[in-house]
């Protein structure tokens, strides 16, 4: 014989039909979380070239040991110089292509002749360290036409970027992935 009697067991329907109704509550709130946070935009890190001082702190505070953080060259901007203040040291002995004349420590900046006077650089983003050198040269002198990106091929896109956090012009800053690049003659 049951123990149920008939005043039991609409308080254990009741029970049994409210658990479930909370069930499938909780389930649509998961539901809802998942979908609104996969509509919220994909953010990665970029330095913002103007505000950017060249500090060298990209090249030495990746968490990567060849730093995600390359030179760019604005080709629209350069002025194709004999004496470009990215690429030589201020005051060079010689306008050559020997290291003692280049700003460079990993030579990552290629001079090819052109047709007198002019000259086109190009930069080996293999042997660029980001260390800023050649930028704070052709904005202290020059257009501006090299600046730093972070290139998302080769950065993993940390949380805290190691490199924002010592950044001292806050230069750093989340932009949406599907615009992953800030470059100087667009701004």
């Amino acid at each position: 014989m049951s123990n149920e009697t008939p005043d039991n067991l609409p308080r254990r329907l009741f029970l049994r039909e409210g658990l479930w109704a909370a069930a499938l509550a909780a389930l649509g709130v998961a539901a809802a979380a998942v979908l609104a946070k996969s509509r919220k935009p994909k953010k990665v890190w970029q330095i913002h070239p103007l505000k950017c001082i060249g500090c060298g702190r990209c090249a030495t505070h990746c968490v990567l040991s060849d730093s995600a953080v390359k030179c760019v060259h604005a080709y629209a901007m350069c002025g194709y110089c004999d004496l470009c203040t990215g690429y030589f040291i201020p005051e060079p002995k010689d306008l050559t292509t020997a290291a003692e004349n280049q700003l460079c420590p990993t030579g990552a900046i290629r001079r090819t002749f052109i047709e007198d006077p002019y000259f086109e650089y190009t930069i080996d983003e293999a042997l660029c360290n980001g260390c800023g050198k050649c930028i704070k040269g052709c904005s202290a002198f020059g257009n501006g036409s090299l600046f730093l990106q972070v290139r998302h091929d080769r950065c993993v896109n940390c949380n805290e970027c190691a490199i924002a956090a010592a950044c001292p012009s806050q230069a750093f800053r989340r932009v949406p992935a599907d615009k992953p690049y800030l470059l100087k003659d667009q701004l």
